[in-house]
């Protein structure tokens, strides 16, 4: 009994050497990206995130619903705030061509919120920040 204890201290032991070797000399990955940006809660109580798009490398498009009042909100938001750059954020209703709600301007952190009602209806929604922009399609309600 005693030494099969022994042999199974020693085999884990040399596991952990082992891996903690190859985790010391595995090569270094590219440098991490910057973090995705995280929802900010600024489209205000009762909204809940059901989607999210990648706005180039720079920043996130939140999709957001409120069951409540049948309306959905999105907002464009920067991995890292900084200097004033053109950022925007649209959300459509293509099945109805004049229903959409936009924001566009120099912002340092985010654009938006808009708001539209949506119930019945599947939402479009678009972010650019700068050159980058992210967009999908769908979440009909």
């Amino acid at each position: 009994m005693k030494l099969s204890r022994r042999a199974s201290a020693a085999t884990a032991l040399a596991a952990l050497t082992i891996g903690g070797t190859v985790a010391a000399t595995a090569p270094a990955s590219a440098a991490p990206s910057a973090p995705a940006a995280a929802y900010n809660g600024v489209c205000g109580t009762g909204y809940k995130v059901i989607d999210s798009t990648p706005v180039g490398n720079v920043g996130t498009v939140y999709l957001t619903w409120n069951e409540s009042t049948g309306k959905n909100c999105a907002v464009t938001i920067r991995n890292t705030p900084g200097a004033k750059i053109l950022m925007s954020v649209k959300l459509e209703i293509p099945e109805l061509e004049d229903t959409w709600a936009s924001d566009a301007d120099q912002y340092t952190t985010y654009a938006g919120p808009v708001y539209l009602s949506s119930r019945g209806y599947c939402v479009q929604w678009t972010g650019q920040i700068g050159t980058a922009s992210g967009s999908d399609y769908g979440h009909c309600g």
